[in-house]
C-alpha cells in the first residue's frame, strides 16, 4: 500500500501531467482511506488553480496557452 509521501509526490505530479492508470488507482486507493491526504489533494489543486489564474492576470491569454 502507498505510503503519503508517494502520495504527496502523485498529487503534486497530476497538477503537471496526467498519471498513468496504475498510479491514478494507487492515489485513489490511498485517498479513499486518509482523510489528511484528501485534504492535502483538494489544496494542491486550489494552488494550482491560483497559480493559473494569476499567470492568467499577469501574462494575458497568450501565457495560458502555454
Amino acid at each position: 500500500m502507498m505510503m503519503c509521501k508517494g502520495a504527496t509526490q502523485l498529487m503534486s505530479l497530476k497538477q503537471d501531467r496526467a498519471l498513468t492508470l496504475q498510479e491514478r488507482m494507487s492515489l485513489r486507493l490511498h485517498l479513499m482511506m486518509c482523510d489528511p491526504c484528501r485534504q492535502c489533494d483538494k489544496q494542491f489543486a486550489l494552488l494550482h488553480e491560483a497559480g493559473e489564474r494569476m499567470q492568467h492576470d499577469i501574462l494575458g491569454d497568450d501565457a495560458a496557452k502555454d
